[in-house]
């Protein structure tokens, strides 16, 4: 058995752990073999101040199951030769992992079910550029646990779907470090979280280009694009149309909303939205959806003293360039809006975030070069833009998944989302005017990655 990471070690168990052991002992060494198959770790009892060790292995689903486990250890070398001990005896046979009658199957999104023709360009990207080594390892050792309710996750996330299959994948492993309960067994909504105390169901959409996915390639953001403009009407239109479809999404009978379903009645419903109409669109579209949601738009001055001053303006409508419609402003205010209780977003859930996670858990086998570009939360009193850094990403790095999750609280709902059920994510009110918003000075409004191949 070899040494790994703490990081490598929480994709391979990190969703079969249960994060009350943390309570009672600490994880301090973390081992695996040299296949992948076999795990061990080794923990800190703080009660009893010595060690315990547990070992687990792949079961035929390529799930990590728990093989066995030791106590009152004396020293980290004894905790060791009782792992080296199991795991000769897994090896002559002696141990053997029973099959689980009810083990759910995963998915498997790199086996091709599609024809050549058919595979969406950035599907290709990560399942053949070395480049993006790392995140098709992190992506292979999350789906054995992600359950396909549809029966079409792994046709769409190789085609037409890749962008929402990808969404809905990057929400998986955020709701799971977040500590929720994640049931899958419904069609619809796409989620059931539950925090213990109280059950959410959670939609997820995307905003996309109507473009054919084929001819991705050929997209791209103009050099001269009028952010400004961009802002005022295109992106929040953009925006409008995925969250309507959802507000108005029925049953094919047309006698159920969403959270109309028996399992979704009296709880908090809310809509996962994300950007991805274009080529790094989702970098300048966050303002576009705030300005949505609300009906609002800030601007800014310094008063004499050099302080800043920030005004809101009602936003009416919103002008479809293709028409010269007006289209109202102010999703939270629209007819039957009141039933959607929070909208999430992200501009993280991307390729790039799963290259970042896959490189810092010591899964690139490319000896990628990556830097990462990122605009930050600047806490000055009086700032007015954001920070922006670079970094190398490395294994020291230690970026989460929850980083950029934003919520935007709709003022009006009849169910309100409590305001810690998503806890490391930025929360978002209107009050008195103002869209306030509570969130870490970390928070990442946007970034993206800068690959250089480095294969020896």
């Amino acid at each position: 058995m070899r040494y790994i990471s703490r990081k490598a070690f929480d994709v391979y168990v990190g969703f079969i752990r249960d994060s009350a052991i943390f309570a009672i002992a600490d994880e301090v060494k973390w081992y695996t073999n040299e296949d992948t198959t076999l795990f061990a770790v080794i923990l800190f009892d703080f009660t009893d101040k010595d060690y315990n060790a547990v070992f687990l292995a792949r079961n035929q689903n390529k799930k990590i199951k728990y093989i066995d486990n030791e106590i009152s250890f004396k020293s980290i070398r004894e905790a060791e030769e009782w792992i080296n001990f199991t795991e000769n005896k897994v090896n002559i046979g002696k141990i053997q992992l029973k099959p689980d009658i009810d083990d759910r199957l995963g998915v498997d999104l790199f086996h091709l079910v599609v024809e050549e023709s058919r595979l969406h360009p950035y599907f290709k990207a990560i399942n053949e550029i070395p480049a993006h080594s790392a995140a098709k390892k992190l992506i292979s050792e999350i789906t054995p646990y992600f359950i396909d309710v549809d029966g079409n996750f792994v046709e769409q996330f190789q085609t037409s779907g890749f962008n929402s299959r990808l969404w809905e994948l990057y929400l998986f492993c955020y709701f799971h470090e977040e500590g929720l309960k994640i049931d899958r067994e419904h069609e619809a909504p796409d989620f059931m979280l539950s925090n213990g105390d109280i059950s959410v169901a959670v939609e997820a959409v995307i905003a996309e280009n109507r473009t054919p996915y084929l001819k991705i390639d050929e997209r791209r953001i103009p050099i001269d694009v009028n952010v400004e403009e961009e802002t005022k009407n295109k992106l929040p239109l953009i925006y409008g149309s995925p969250l309507y479809s959802k507000l108005n999404h029925t049953t094919k009978d047309r006698s159920l909303h969403y959270w109309q379903y028996d399992h979704t009645r009296d709880i908090p419903f809310v809509i996962a939205i994300a950007d991805f109409h274009d080529v790094l669109a989702m970098n300048m579209s966050t303002t576009a959806l705030i300005n949505y949601l609300y009906g609002l738009k800030h601007s800014h001055y310094y008063d004499e003293n050099g302080n800043l001053v920030v005004v809101g303006e009602k936003i009416k409508s919103h002008i479809k360039e293709s028409t010269g419609v007006k289209i109202p402003s102010g999703f939270f205010f629209q007819p039957g809006a009141e039933n959607v209780s929070a909208i999430i977003h992200s501009a993280s859930g991307t390729i790039s975030k799963f290259d970042r996670m896959g490189k810092q858990s010591g899964f690139d086998t490319n000896n990628t070069i990556m830097i990462r570009v990122s605009t930050v939360y600047n806490s000055e009193p009086n700032a007015d833009k954001p920070l922006v850094f670079e970094n190398l990403v490395d294994e020291n790095c230690e970026e989460t998944w929850g980083e950029g999750i934003s919520v935007y609280h709709n003022p009006n709902a009849v169910i309100p989302l409590p305001r810690d059920f998503f806890p490391s994510a930025a929360q978002h009110f209107l009050k008195d005017g103002k869209i306030v918003t509570v969130n870490s000075d970390a928070h990442v409004y946007s970034s993206y990655n800068l690959l250089i191949s480095n294969m020896p």
